[in-house]
């Protein structure tokens, strides 16, 4: 353990327990632990459940059920070794338990003594996902959420990785509190818009390691950070997660500047075997068709700048997913949609991103 941490945690009087694998872990009570997760390198692991997250969480704080069958693989692959981490569960049960699992593994560990309950008691602060969310499993058990935030803005929650798709603080008089909102492991942006791409709002939920993905012009107005992605390419990122880049693009007369077409993206994110599409703004493009295998599909609907009512119900048909979100739809009615494409096998759901 470094000399420097250990004086530390002595002057904070946080005393080592010993794990059954004859490695130490830390105990600390919550004003202990408050101070530590204040270090900038600290790794915050919530252990509970997805849904007990979703409820409420220590702020910066990343989702790993220690009851998963998987928790280690999973935490082996999110947390760094050379960083101590700070654990936490409902009462500290789960927590404990999680330590020296982790503690056998090398890690240095420090466990909430009483969890997110003496946590809450002593008045300290959660963060509460206020947002609309659906909550789906792949064939291997991982959660994925979806957040709707607003209008094109969404938070994927993906077996703990925090995605983000088009994520902007404010249009018109409507806002998101991104403070409240842990940072990014991914940011993926379709196009430069400004109800797609906010530059301030891209540094405010980047943390180290966060990767952007981009097409070529956001990329650009970003001084150049971010990966590149073109139409009809596809890049392997990680934690069983790829991510492909397919058109977005107008069609009809007199609409076709807004998004032309080879300039902008839509993405198909395909977590753990589970295909999310992700259309950005577009048309019932033909390319639609081609498209295979999709559980979930966010579609636009508002003209004249992306599908109208009856476009949206095309491009549903030709991509055939299991679920579809209507969103980036503004004023325009999709409440006849659900009723129309339920015949045809599909679970229309209707968010408020307005």
């Amino acid at each position: 353990m470094n000399k420097a941490f250990s004086f530390i945690m002595a002057l904070l009087g946080i005393h080592a327990t010993t794990a059954c694998s004859q490695n130490d872990f830390q105990n600390a009570d919550v004003e202990q632990f408050a101070m530590l997760t204040s270090e900038p390198d600290i790794q915050i692991v919530d252990v509970r459940t997805a849904e007990e997250y979703a409820e409420n969480h220590i702020e910066g704080a990343r989702n790993i059920d220690v009851k998963s069958l998987d928790f280690l693989n999973k935490a082996q692959q999110q947390l760094d070794t050379s960083k101590r981490v700070a654990l936490y569960c409902r009462s500290g049960k789960r927590s404990a338990m999680a330590a020296g699992q982790l503690a056998a593994k090398g890690y240095q560990v420090t466990n909430l003594l009483g969890g997110i309950l003496a946590w809450r008691d002593a008045g300290k602060p959660v963060v509460r996902h206020t947002y609309e969310m659906d909550v789906f499993r792949t064939a291997e058990g991982k959660t994925v959420r979806f957040f709707a935030l607003m209008h094109a803005s969404i938070l994927i929650d993906y077996d703990g990785l925090n995605i983000y798709i088009d994520p902007v603080k404010q249009l018109g008089d409507r806002t998101v509190d991104y403070t409240q909102l842990p940072k990014a492991d991914f940011i993926v942006v379709t196009h430069e818009h400004q109800d797609h791409f906010d530059r301030e709002t891209l540094k405010a939920l980047t943390k180290t390691g966060t990767r952007l993905v981009a097409n070529r012009r956001c990329a650009s107005l970003n001084d150049g950070w971010g990966l590149v992605m073109n139409n009809g390419e596809t890049q392997d990122m990680q934690y069983a997660f790829t991510i492909e880049a397919v058109p977005a693009y107008n069609t009809t007369e007199g609409h076709t500047q807004f998004h032309p077409k080879g300039r902008d993206n839509g993405y198909i994110l395909s977590l753990d075997g589970l295909r999310i599409y992700v259309a950005g703004d577009t048309e019932d493009i033909p390319e639609m068709a081609s498209l295979k295998d999709i559980d979930i599909a966010f579609l636009p609907c508002n003209q004249p700048y992306t599908m109208t009512p009856g476009q949206l119900l095309h491009a549903a048909r030709m991509v055939k997913p299991r679920v579809v979100f209507p969103y980036h739809y503004g004023q325009t009615d999709v409440s006849s949609i659900p009723a129309q494409l339920q015949a045809e096998g599909m679970d229309v759901r209707i968010r408020h991103y307005e």
